[in-house]
């Protein structure tokens, strides 16, 4: 069994990390966030008071964070990964970031003598807790080898997809699918409720035909219709709105470098933006359910609670 440093401890790093404890690992994990370790403590992580403490001697090293900054500076940090990790430890970011810091990973990783894999990761935090998650592997073949057995037990699906940054590459792709059709949601269930259709009996529909879609069977923006929508606990965050913007973004930025036309995850991104613009960045991405109707009501959401 190997001794693993994890950094991020958080709604997908906690849960995750647990699931090496009861894998048979030695997890030692830190977060800035004291609730959060505590939770992590319970599920039998040694959490550590430092970066250094927490990567000293470990066989791998795991990082789960926001966003780009936050990645950089752990790895770079003058008492970061890099400077105190032991030579040898196998280095995976499972964080959403963009190609450009993805790719810088694995630069200065090598510069620094240390193996690394992006390895992004999708199925949100249900998908964390039950351990069936889809890994997303891009690195060198030895690299990305070591790190399957390390990642499986997280994990319903892994994949290689080949070199460097192919892991966040097809992260983003998928995000860009997962949140055009959020909007094809969003826009198909409030013309179902206008036309006078129960959403219950619609969900079957669209369920069992062709409107059928992760975000359909997921977040169904009608309470009581999915088990799983916020829209029955009134749009709290499982997947926010904030984090939804800043992974279109990172797609959309990487579509344009490409040269390609996205009009549609443009459009997306554009209405992830003027949720966080009217005060709602921390609630669930699914509430530009709100933006079809005229009168930018939904049901199950009430702004005043």
């Amino acid at each position: 069994m190997a001794v693993i440093g994890w950094i991020g401890l958080g709604h997908m790093g906690g849960p995750m990390s647990a699931h090496l404890v009861t894998a048979g690992h030695e997890v030692r994990g830190f977060d800035l966030d004291e609730a959060a370790c505590l939770v992590a403590a319970e599920r039998g992580v040694r959490v550590c008071e430092s970066i250094a403490e927490t990567v000293a001697g470990v066989d791998a090293v795991f990082t789960s964070l926001p966003r780009n900054e936050h990645v950089r500076e752990v790895y770079a940090a003058t008492a970061g990964v890099w400077a105190t990790a032991p030579a040898g430890a196998l280095l995976l970011d499972t964080s959403t970031v963009d190609v450009d810091t993805s790719r810088w990973c694995h630069a200065e990783s090598a510069a620094n003598g240390f193996r690394f894999v992006d390895a992004p990761i999708s199925g949100g935090i249900a998908g964390a807790i039950r351990g069936s998650l889809t890994f997303m592997l891009g690195g060198d073949p030895d690299a990305v080898a070591a790190a399957r057995p390390l990642v499986e037990p997280m994990a319903a699906h892994v994949f290689d997809l080949g070199g460097p940054t192919l892991g966040i590459a097809s992260k983003l792709a998928n995000n860009l699918m997962l949140f055009v059709s959020l909007l094809g949601v969003a826009e198909g269930a409030a013309l179902a409720a206008s036309l006078g259709l129960d959403p219950a009996r619609f969900h079957e529909v669209a369920s069992a035909s062709s409107g059928d879609s992760w975000p359909l069977r997921t977040w169904y923006p009608a309470p009581g219709v999915v088990e799983t929508s916020p829209a029955n606990r009134n749009f709290d965050a499982t997947f926010s709105a904030a984090l939804a913007e800043k992974d279109l973004s990172f797609a959309v930025a990487a579509g344009e470098a490409s040269g390609l036309h996205i009009p549609a995850a443009e459009l997306a991104l554009d209405q992830f933006r003027l949720l966080a613009a009217e005060g709602y960045a921390d609630k669930d991405a699914s509430l530009v359910a709100k933006y079809p109707p005229a009168d930018g009501t939904v049901p199950g959401f009430d702004p005043s609670a």
